[in-house]
């Protein structure tokens, strides 16, 4: 158990609460003043509780002198002033004398619980710090390292950037480690999700308008691009610029100038431009739905995220990480996953890759009944015979719309609207309208 200083100057208070907190399990020394406890190794205790009236020098005087030990301060001049000082200076909490043995064992129980976890976290982000120094990007197999690798190549430059790799593979994320570490990571990182915008919005949105340009504009309007001048921009499902757009972002890339819609004014910009897809660009181009001049000004330089289903051991970390992060959220005490939830994850194909490990996660969390997460908790339905074929292996022979429509059909009964969204990377807008133009009914036709 825990090992906790007492610091009470009445012999009886102080031989009471060693006692209680002993038949708790814990390893318990009492001392009578501050210059007592000073002859102890204080920062070693996992809790010091002290009067705050001793002799000599008041109880508060071991919170900075402990640190990092919590102090939970005792008064029983129990005023609302008293309190408030003791918590300025930095006590972990403060306690009325006379206190009645189950207050103080509720609130001894939950300090040391908080303080765990709160150790247990910072442990962690050091370890990331250390290992993961790339914004927390989680990497221990090779293809991951390549991908950080690339990251510290390409991050101090200008150079536009292409990421790809399929829904969930943390491309974001990727953008926000090169603007990071770029010259521009003083600015802003703008990001648009280009599948977030009815197609004739767009344009408006990234390059401005005029006033009086179209129905509805009342006034002038400055784009995103304009708005990232000096900065990064980031353009995530650029497979979903309509062509006309496409045009204009080609006149960025290679002049360095916008015109706003409405307008023939040439407006210079100095803006790095990183875009990320799922899709096929290629096969695009060959269909006529992107432009192959476009497609060259982009990938200048190509970050290929690998999935999930390929990263190996990586998956438990991911799932440590996402784990730690998802109980402190939702307030639940320390967990971990048993081995059979581990192996679960090992062999799921993740269709949404890191993002639904994540929702998976933060699922299993509320769901768990203690502090194990069993792999039933984790409820992952992959079970394939060896008739059935994964769907990600019949992705690269399907057109994007059927890929669309399967991989809707075989995770609509497992995934609500939004999580379905998430997974493919698109809003809940384009999903519904997705739906009706290819007529894939919805799990509750």
């Amino acid at each position: 158990m825990s090992n906790i200083l007492v610091v009470e100057d009445e012999p009886i208070i102080r031989d009471s609460l060693v006692r209680l907190l002993q038949r708790q399990g814990h390893d318990v020394t009492g001392v009578a003043s501050v210059a007592e406890a000073e002859q102890n190794s204080i920062n070693m205790y996992d809790l010091i509780i002290s009067d705050l009236r001793l002799p000599g020098e008041p109880g508060t005087e071991l919170i900075s002198r402990a640190l990092p030990t919590p102090v939970l301060i005792m008064t029983s001049y129990s005023t609302v002033q008293s309190a408030v000082e003791a918590m300025k200076q930095g006590a972990v909490d403060y306690i009325s004398k006379p206190f009645n043995h189950d207050e103080m064992i509720l609130t001894v129980k939950r300090i040391l619980e908080k303080t765990s976890v709160e150790q247990q976290n910072s442990i962690l982000q050091r370890e990331i710090a250390r290992n993961y120094p790339i914004d927390g990007m989680v990497a221990h197999c090779e293809p991951m390292l390549e991908v950080l690798q690339r990251i510290r190549s390409v991050a101090p430059g200008d150079t536009t950037v292409l990421i790809v790799g399929e829904t969930g593979t943390g491309k974001e994320l990727a953008a926000r480690a090169i603007h990071s570490q770029s010259e521009r990571r003083n600015k802003a990182l703008v990001n648009v999700n280009c599948a977030a915008f009815a197609e004739n919005q767009i344009e408006s949105e990234l390059f401005g308008h005029e006033r009086g340009a179209f129905t509805g504009a009342l006034e002038m309007k400055k784009g995103l691009i304009e708005a990232a001048n000096g900065a990064t921009l980031f353009l995530d499902e650029i497979g979903e610029l309509p062509m006309d757009a496409q045009a204009r972002l080609l006149q960025v890339l290679q002049h360095n100038e916008i015109r706003r819609v409405g307008s023939n004014k040439v407006i210079k910009v100095n803006v790095r431009i990183l875009t990320a897809t799922h899709q096929n660009l290629k096969q695009m181009i060959a269909n006529g739905s992107f432009r192959e001049d476009l497609f060259f000004r982009l990938n200048v330089i190509e970050i290929n995220l690998p999935p999930l289903r390929e990263r190996g051991n990586d998956i438990k970390l991911l799932a440590d990480v996402a784990l730690i992060k998802m109980a402190q959220r939702k307030h639940r005490k320390k967990m971990a996953f048993s081995d059979s939830a581990y192996q679960q994850m090992i062999e799921y194909q993740w269709p949404g890759n890191v993002r639904e490990l994540e929702n998976i996660v933060e699922r299993a969390v509320i769901l768990a009944k203690d502090e194990t997460i069993e792999a039933e908790d984790l409820a992952l339905n992959n079970v394939q015979t060896s008739s059935q074929q994964p769907l990600y292996e019949l992705e690269n022979r399907l057109s994007l719309d059927d890929y669309f429509v399967s991989f809707v059909k075989k995770y609509q009964p497992q995934f609500n609207e939004t999580e379905l969204s998430r997974m493919l990377g698109i809003s809940r807008k384009s999903l519904w309208e997705k739906r009706h133009r290819l007529e894939i009914p919805s799990r509750k036709q």
